[in-house]
């Protein structure tokens, strides 16, 4: 499983980071909200160790990112021991709320008892079935995607757009239909060229012809 960690204390960040390291999770680093966003939408954490305080931001803020795209846990870290600051974290999103200083044996088995519990609710979901099509695999439940059983390097961005390519396969998509689908969610204005960059990028990481441009109304996924 693969841990991010967003902390700006040097030192106690590669502590962190060690010990998981040695109870066999695998991690990434970050050391503000900027570059800690970046990361989750790049590695796909299964749990995310977030500090309150960063020097580009709160960590409360960049909870609630995380929680429009994703329920994986996360565990807030903080200096300051106040009610209300962990009633704001817990309001955010956060799973559990550590205050420092703390023990590392601690703080594993507060990861560990999260992930159990995400892993016990997510069971209990329906899988959504994994859509294939000319060597590309694509799992909506791991937000992976694979071209002939290896895995693509895609962002999220990229990763939503070939799903809905894949779910409509050989049905041309209107571009106002795409971006909707892919950026309803955003606080941003979206420009048209934004999507067209995106589609460029899809094509060359998935080596595929299998994306038509369909001019004057959008795109289509031939199979």
């Amino acid at each position: 499983m693969k841990i991010l960690i967003v902390e700006d204390d040097a030192g106690l960040c590669r502590g962190i980071s060690f010990a998981l390291s040695q109870a066999g999770y695998e991690t990434a680093s970050a050391e503000n909200k900027k570059g800690g966003w970046e990361l989750f939408l790049k590695e796909h954490p299964d749990a995310v160790i977030l500090d309150l305080n960063l020097p580009d931001g709160d960590g409360i803020g960049l909870c609630s990112l995380i929680r429009t795209k994703s329920e994986v846990p996360v565990l807030m870290l903080t200096a300051r021991d106040m009610e209300v600051d962990e009633i704001m974290g817990l309001k955010s999103g956060a799973d559990d709320y550590i205050t420092k200083p703390f023990s590392i044996s601690v703080l594993k088995i507060r990861l560990e008892k999260a992930l159990q519990k995400y892993i016990k609710q997510d069971s209990g979901k329906m899988p959504e079935p994994e859509l294939s099509s000319e060597g590309i695999c694509l799992n909506p439940n791991t937000a992976r995607a694979y071209l002939d059983g290896k895995e693509l390097d895609l962002s999220l961005t990229e990763f939503r757009l070939l799903k809905y390519l894949l779910e409509n396969k050989n049905q041309i998509l209107l571009k106002e239909q795409i971006l909707q689908h892919i950026w309803d969610d955003s606080d941003n204005f979206v420009e048209e060229n934004t999507l067209s960059v995106n589609i460029s990028r899809l094509r060359k990481k998935t080596g595929t012809n299998s994306i038509k441009t369909i001019y004057g109304m959008g795109y289509l996924w031939e199979e």
